[in-house]
């Protein structure tokens, strides 16, 4: 046992005369060897990073000589970290050595990210097994997002900034995961084209530029230099940010897309994702609508504002993204002039109509004239919204500044235009998401048949029983607003809304949660409203009910 113990024991002469106060102790040899060998691996470990982070021109010979002999016992837990670590710090690992990690499922499970980056480039459909749950795990946090129980047009799916997005974990993730690879970053690029295709959700769109954008931040020059979409990316980006496209950034925006070169159209299919992205589509539209009211107030047409023109075109391109990719016919789309020409025109009418009625009110008596609210929109307004998917953006966009401005009049006249849209934008998840939430804004409102029936009978029931979001986004507002909703009006809408056998479990949940609501509201009807409102800082501002409302232009 001497022996043994002399022979494979740590060979230091001066050690033999300590080792026998492990004993004194009661330490077993066998823990102080472990103890030892942990050291020396951690030392090791340590050595081969700064071998390989080292300038000696010979260093990643060395340590593939290391690879070579420690491979063999890559299966000992004890020498797998080792393993592990240099092949992590080679930029090249032997082919070999690549194939024999991929086919052992253990290996490949616990080799660094850097050793997969070298096996994915080669292999798209493993690269795509690990993508896959990832994208679809983005889709689901967006999609829930916009169910969101949180009713406000403070908070909403539009209030992140792009820098708070790109902290999500999926794009942390997919950043890691195609490191400084421009052909990981092109997979993942083709991934998304593909889903986009194949689905019309255009939050593909969205993590298309957030993937860029997390890049970008990282300093990853090996991708952002080669990507074209990367400039116009980026100023874009500053412009979601502030919500507005101002003329020295839209000058910008312009430059980039004029100067796609002969030959190289193929962009374009690139840059049309881009501006497919709700969230840069949120801030196109928004700076649209802004742009008409500062040519209101110049008396301009739509037609002499360069900016108008450049934000419609970016919102055509945008628009027009799936058939782009879908026919690879990469030509920019044609606006249609009448947009400019009749729809604007026709939107703008209306606007005029009700500030003339809002100064009308306001004069005295023996002043007033017997005009009333006009019901009907112009001819050119509902044929557009029906016809052309950039004026119904348009169209719908104001239908929120119209609920921002708590102006009911105008509302109520605009909702029963809604019901037939170009590809039923109205009754898309994100419209009615920002439309439940500015209808916060007129929550005492709701306390009138008046308003309750042109949102819900004029509106959202027309199509709910057909489509189940739409169902959906009723229940939450109705859970948000019950208690501010004509008594009447909330017995027949809890009949109507009562969900058939086969709706989903959210939908036939949301239903027990405002029923569970109402019960507890008439047990306990003397104490205040439980759902908090959410409108927050705007409780100060009373809106009178008359039809006299005071209203803010467009």
């Amino acid at each position: 046992m001497c022996c043994l113990q002399t022979e494979n024991g740590i060979l230091l002469p001066t050690l033999q005369s300590a080792l026998p106060f492990l004993d004194l102790h009661g330490t077993p040899r066998l823990e102080f060897h472990q103890s030892v060998f942990d050291e020396l691996r951690d030392k090791l470990m340590e050595r081969v990073a700064t071998i390989a982070e080292g300038k000696d021109e010979e260093r990643y010979g060395k340590l593939e000589e290391l690879l070579e002999k420690s491979f063999p016992l890559v299966k000992m837990p004890s020498i797998q970290p080792v393993v592990m670590q240099v092949l992590k710090h080679l930029p090249k690992v032997p082919e070999k050595k690549l194939k024999l990690v991929m086919a052992d499922k253990e290996l490949y499970k616990v080799c660094a990210v850097e050793v997969k980056r070298q096996i994915w480039q080669d292999n798209q459909a493993l690269f795509g097994d690990e993508v896959s749950p990832l994208l679809k795990q983005y889709i689901v946090e967006k999609e829930a997002a916009l169910f969101s129980s949180d009713l406000s047009i403070l908070h909403n799916f539009f209030s992140p900034s792009p820098k708070a997005r790109r902290q999500g974990e999926v794009v942390l993730k997919l950043t890691q995961m195609i490191g400084k690879n421009v052909k990981l970053y092109d997979m993942v690029l083709q991934f998304l084209r593909t889903l986009f295709l194949r689905t019309r959700n255009v939050h593909y769109c969205t993590l298309r530029a957030e993937l860029l954008m997390s890049l970008h931040d990282l300093d990853i020059s090996e991708i952002c230099s080669v990507d074209p979409c990367h400039k116009f990316t980026w100023c874009l980006d500053a412009c979601i940010r502030e919500k507005f496209v101002d003329a020295k950034r839209a000058r910008e925006l312009q430059g980039f897309l004029d100067g796609v070169k002969k030959g190289q159209e193929q962009v374009l299919g690139d840059l049309s994702m881009i501006l497919c992205d709700p969230f840069a589509c949120n801030t196109l539209v928004l700076s649209t609508v802004r742009n008409l009211q500062e040519l209101l107030s110049q008396d301009a047409l739509p037609r002499d504002s360069p900016d108008l023109m450049l934000l419609l075109r970016m919102l055509s391109l945008g628009q027009g993204a799936w058939d782009m990719i879908d026919s690879q016919v990469f030509k920019e789309p044609r606006l249609e002039l009448e947009v400019v020409t009749r729809f604007l025109p026709a939107m703008l009418s209306v606007v005029v109509d009700d500030y003339t009625f809002t100064v009308e009110q306001k004069l005295p008596s023996e002043e007033k004239t017997s005009l009333t609210y006009p019901t009907a929109l112009p001819d050119a307004f509902n044929k557009y919204l029906q016809e052309n998917r950039v004026a119904c953006e348009i169209g719908l966009y104001y239908t929120l500044h119209i609920a921002k401005q708590r102006n009911k009049n105008a509302l109520q006249r605009l909702l029963p235009a809604l019901v037939e849209t170009h590809n039923e934008m109205a009754f898309g998840d994100i419209f009615l998401h920002l439309l439940t939430g500015h209808l916060t804004l007129l929550s005492d409102e709701f306390g009138t048949e008046e308003f309750c029936s042109a949102v819900f009978d004029g509106f959202l029931l027309a199509s709910f029983s057909s489509k189940e979001n739409v169902h959906r986004h009723t229940l939450r507002l109705l859970l948000h607003l019950h208690h501010k909703v004509l008594p009447s009006c909330v017995e027949t809408l809890l009949k109507t809304l009562e969900p058939p056998k086969q709706s989903s479990d959210q939908v036939k949940e949301l239903y027990t949660q405002l029923t569970e609501k109402l019960e507890a509201q008439k047990k306990s009807p003397a104490q205040p409203d439980e759902a908090p409102s959410l409108d927050l800082g705007l409780h100060p501002v009373t809106v009178p009910t008359t039809a006299s409302t005071p209203t803010t232009p467009l």
